[in-house]
């Protein structure tokens, strides 16, 4: 039987191939002309093409790479090029332009191609192997090369490389102007990201929606509202869509600065939102202590029928923590079982709330069934035991972590160190301290040098930390002074704690808790000309106290008591049992430390105080905690009480801190 008369007729077999609708018909014709007389070798390129139309990428490779190269034959390569990145192979990409004979002459399409793969590997050396041989081919000014080459540095972070290609270029598009905005926020430089918009817009061109993306980033990490409200004013002005991506990066940006009233008005006024806009205001509200707006955001969430992301679940475990919120937390918890996969960051979450709402067994049972822990899911169950006295098991935790091979890291040491030191583990803090330096390297940074100063003044060994802060290289910074000073307070080290406040004040603090205990310091030392001086200094500084907040959860309901306020509709019956337990404690030989009150007032006076101000949003005080270790014993129950710093768990007379905190 002879052989199709096509087959001598490349114009017609050129077509045959070309409209090829299967793999198997495109096989049978590559038969074909293999068992033929004809010099199937000149058809070889458009054979290849269509083996990639056909998705048989294999088959074209082989078959290019047999015949015999010439220039008309890039286009079967770019072809095999441009397949694999579509379908994700980009290593195989980069195989295939390494495999490309120099006589096929690779073009401006293959150079494109071949740096799309590399920065789709973020592989910054091979894309200068790609730069070079497409510069010496000729393309150094080719706009299509030099936007891949722009993409493949401003991707990775090269924005040195980037900016001298830019400036380069002989021509720039909006495209180009997007990848260097975009480049220098993810390169977390907001502030060139700025400046290079403002180029864009001297240069003639207007922001297209990802440009205004890009900027809206960049004046979010500034904190730069003014920018923002005028990036928000351009998008108005120039009636561009303001489409879920544009309008949720408003939200964030007005948020993360504290606008909230904005935000949210922005947020209302969204035509469609996602499960990321709900979460970028929730997580904001959360994380700026606005918990009760937070979990309200999560429930309407909920009801308006969008099913929360791990983001926004990760937020509302973190308003739970903030208010004690134990039954939510569980709510949460049992939601997140149902629904969305326990991994690291989400356990996380669940067991710091467990923890900062009182139950350490609930986080220690739920951290000892996951099964994959990474590093920071070690370091959150250290902290969690250090927040609640427990500096030997934090200890613990930190040897299993270490006989895991789980390399510590300067988190973990400032949770171990800090566990220790409100343990008063005082030779233990002194000994890790070392090994974090001389074992494994690590230099201490200002958090260390806190919880070591911290550790050995709130043992009493105030002037032992003093030498410690005198012999570093550097000035102290106001923390580890801080830290100083309040073990002073609390040892009576008044005239250390003296020379101490002057210091802090000579660094001219205006955080308001800073300047109380400052104002505390020189009230025990009696030094009353001081305190109103360092009370003026507040006022001038516009500071404003918070006032002291306490809250407890009863079956399940939140109850809050800010200072002063007698609006709690069971206030009376409260007084009444907080004068019977008084007189309880009396009977067992209570006597209220009125040195922890730090106002010049008469005796009488400073014991009503002390009996009725809350500990929860400050330090719990010495009175405070005297007279909870006898409540505990006097109602024979457990009481656990979270100050601003850490748990006590009171029970029989006695306080799991050890009288350390």
């Amino acid at each position: 039987m002879g052989l199709p008369a096509f087959l001598d007729d490349p114009p017609r077999l050129r077509r045959l191939l070309f409209s090829c609708a299967t793999l198997r018909t495109l096989t049978r014709l590559h038969a074909l002309l293999i068992v033929s007389s004809s010099d199937h070798h000149i058809l070889s390129s458009v054979l290849a093409t269509a083996y990639v139309r056909a998705g048989d990428l294999a088959a074209a490779e082989s078959t290019v790479a047999a015949a015999p190269a010439s220039p008309s034959s890039i286009t079967a390569w770019n072809a095999l090029l441009s397949a694999h990145n579509r379908g994700g192979s980009h290593d195989a990409a980069l195989r295939v332009f390494r495999a490309l004979p120099p006589a096929a002459r690779p073009d401006s399409t293959t150079f494109t191609l071949a740096l799309s793969a590399c920065a789709r590997l973020g592989d910054l050396a091979a894309g200068e192997v790609v730069r070079e041989r497409a510069y010496g081919a000729g393309y150094r000014r080719d706009i299509f090369v030099c936007s891949s080459l722009l993409n493949l540095y401003a991707k990775w972070g090269a924005m040195g490389d980037a900016v001298k290609l830019f400036d380069q270029m002989p021509r720039r598009d909006r495209v180009t102007w997007s990848t260097m905005i975009a480049g220098f926020v993810n390169a977390g430089q907001p502030v060139e990201a700025i400046e290079m918009f403002r180029r864009m817009r001297e240069d003639g061109l207007e922001g297209d929606e990802v440009v205004m993306v890009g900027i809206l980033q960049a004046c979010t990490t500034t904190g730069d509202v003014r920018m923002g409200g005028s990036v928000h004013g351009y998008l108005l002005r120039h009636c561009m869509p303001m489409d879920v991506v544009i309008s949720t990066s408003l939200v964030d940006m007005y948020a993360k600065n504290g606008l909230f009233d904005v935000a949210c008005r922005v947020f209302q006024l969204m035509a469609y939102r996602n499960d990321v806009s709900w979460a970028a205001l929730i997580s904001q509200f959360a994380q700026n202590g606005h918990a009760d707006e937070a979990l309200g955001l999560f429930r309407e969430m909920q009801v308006s029928g969008v099913r929360p992301n791990s983001g926004a679940v990760v937020s509302a475990l973190l308003a739970c923590s903030d208010i004690g919120f134990l039954k939510l937390g569980k709510s949460m918890h049992g939601f997140i079982l149902r629904r969305l996969e326990l991994d690291c960051i989400v356990s996380t979450a669940v067991i710091d709330m467990y923890s900062k709402c009182g139950s350490l067994a609930s986080a220690q049972t739920l951290f000892n069934r996951v099964s994959s822990r990474d590093l920071i899911l070690w370091n959150a169950m250290i902290a969690c035991c250090g927040t609640h006295g427990r500096g030997r098991d934090a200890l613990a935790l930190f040897k299993e972590m270490d006989g895991n091979k789980v390399t510590p890291d300067h988190a973990t040491f400032a949770s171990l160190l800090s566990a220790l030191s409100h343990s008063g583990l005082v030779e233990e803090g002194k000994f890790w301290f070392d090994c974090m330096v001389n074992e494994y390297g690590i230099e201490p940074a200002e958090k260390h040098l806190v919880c070591i100063v911290d550790l050995l003044a709130r043992s009493g060994l105030v002037e032992e930390a003093n030498d410690l802060l005198t012999s570093m290289h550097t000035e102290p910074t106001i923390a580890s002074l801080v830290a100083l000073l309040s073990g002073c307070l609390n040892n009576k080290e008044l005239e250390l704690g003296e020379s101490t406040a002057e210091k802090i004040l000579e660094l001219q603090p205006k955080d308001v808790g800073i300047l109380a205990l400052v104002s505390n310091l020189y009230a025990a030392a009696k030094n009353w000309d001081k305190v109103r001086e360092v009370r003026k200094l507040m006022k001038d500084h516009g500071s404003k106290k918070v006032p002291g907040c306490s809250s407890i959860q009863i079956y399940g309901a939140l109850h809050k008591f800010v200072m002063e306020d007698q609006s709690h509709p069971q206030h009376k019956q409260i007084l009444q049992m907080v004068s019977k337990l008084d007189s309880e404690m009396r009977k067992r030989g209570y006597v209220p430390k009125t040195e922890f009150v730090y106002h010049d007032l008469e005796e009488g006076i400073k014991e009503q105080l002390l009996s009725r101000h809350r500990p929860s949003n400050l330090r719990v005080c010495g009175d405070c905690h005297d007279a909870i270790k006898l409540i505990s014993e006097i109602a024979d129950r457990e009481i656990v009480v979270r100050d601003a710093k850490r748990f006590h768990h009171f029970k029989d007379g006695a306080c799991s801190c050890g009288d350390c905190w």
